[in-house]
């Protein structure tokens, strides 16, 4: 994005007023079916389980009134940066991609939008407008066991996105009992389908960083791909480990570029991803740090205009990691909190695979200097 585009993109956002107050109770506690809402230590979890229709149904009933408010927030992040033509484009966009949905997705998408009296086309658009536009920055690290004073894996991540002064006070985990796949967390918003940054059943763990820039001359978007957050849901439905996600991604027709942090009971990697390409950068020194740039030599850019891109100062922060000879959950939410990116920074959390623990930190930016919240997702994830 050229300076003068990106000075007009940060005027505007600091010229939105907020849309709600910061509440700790946006959400409210019901039943319907075989789905729950309710708070645990402060985080709100709703928990759906049964068949795509089942999800959906319950999804839409217990958070049919904050759908109904997020909805909003695409077509005002759209119209933002690119006027109402952009949003146009982004809805005529959005319905090339419905087709490339997996069926089950599709079913549990409509049911959401029936159960929420929601318009479909603005769920679809909500669901969708991730690949069209590329607006979020992010920072992964993972530290592996032989470094971890935990002696399992710990997977640290800031999902930093623009909050137009609202979206923070719409966090919520969403515990999803898929019938005939792998229990798994997800932690977003209401009426996201797919996943940008989760868990499952057996340890493995993800979480999506945006790309803008590739070496393999890729498109910055393919309409004939599966939608990317949708392509993560799917590895922690049907995966286990690294490697079998690993398999599973190759599989998939992809839209767009993304870094994807991976991580299971005993290691962790990062899948550098474009419509064409999947390179795996291992770690280093037991260190797996990411941010928004590709780094292996068949995707970083090597261009001059695109030297900037290895002095990313969050990765040259998280690289200072590397002086500690071990690191524990203080150590990696103190090092998220060092690369918050301030009113951008929604949601910051630490998973640890090993034990099936959640650490979370959200609501007013940056979430990275408020108080953690931990969820064993091991109780959550037994049957009911």
């Amino acid at each position: 994005m050229p300076q003068r585009r990106t000075l007009a993109f940060l005027v505007l956002l600091l010229a939105v007023p907020p849309l709600a107050a910061q509440s700790p109770h946006t959400f409210t506690e019901a039943c319907h079916g075989k789905g729950t809402l309710r708070y645990i230590d402060g985080i709100p979890v709703l928990t759906v389980s049964g068949t795509p229709e089942e999800i959906g149904e319950q999804i839409g009933a217990l958070t049919g009134k904050q759908l109904g408010q997020i909805a909003r927030y695409p077509k005002m992040l759209v119209s933002l940066i690119r006027g109402q033509a952009g949003w146009d484009r982004l809805m005529a966009t959005s319905k090339k991609l419905l087709p490339q949905f997996p069926e089950d997705y599709r079913k549990e998408m409509a049911a959401v939008a029936k159960a929420a009296h929601l318009d479909p086309e603005l769920l679809l658009a909500g669901n969708t407008f991730p690949d069209i536009l590329k607006s979020g920055g992010c920072s992964t690290i993972i530290v592996e066991p032989h470094r971890s004073v935990t002696r399992g894996p710990l997977f640290g991540r800031n999902l930093d996105y623009p909050s137009l002064g609202f979206l923070y006070n719409y966090t919520l985990v969403t515990v999803y009992h898929p019938k005939g796949k792998h229990s798994f967390v997800s932690v977003g918003f209401p009426g996201m389908l797919g996943c940008v940054s989760g868990m499952n059943d057996a340890g493995l763990s993800l979480a999506t960083l945006e790309v803008y820039w590739s070496k393999d001359g890729a498109p910055r978007l393919d309409t004939s791909g599966i939608p990317y957050t949708l392509c993560y849901r799917r590895l922690l439905e049907e995966c286990g480990t690294v490697a079998a996600a690993e398999r599973l991604m190759r599989s998939m027709k992809r839209t767009t570029m993304n870094n994807l942090a991976v991580c299971d009971t005993h290691a962790g990697e990062v899948f550098e991803l474009t419509s064409k390409s999947l390179v795996v950068r291992p770690p280093l020194d037991d260190l797996c740090l990411c941010t928004n740039h590709f780094r292996t030599a068949e995707l970083a850019p090597t261009e001059k205009r695109f030297a900037r891109l290895k002095q990313c100062w969050r990765y040259a922060t998280l690289e200072q990691a590397a002086a500690l000879p071990q690191l524990g959950l203080a150590d990696v939410a103190r090092k998220l909190d060092q690369v918050n990116q301030g009113s951008h920074t929604l949601q910051s959390m630490i998973f640890e695979p090993a034990t099936l623990t959640l650490h979370l930190a959200a609501g007013r930016p940056p979430a990275s200097a408020l108080p953690m919240h931990t969820l064993d997702l091991g109780l959550l994830f037994r049957p009911k």
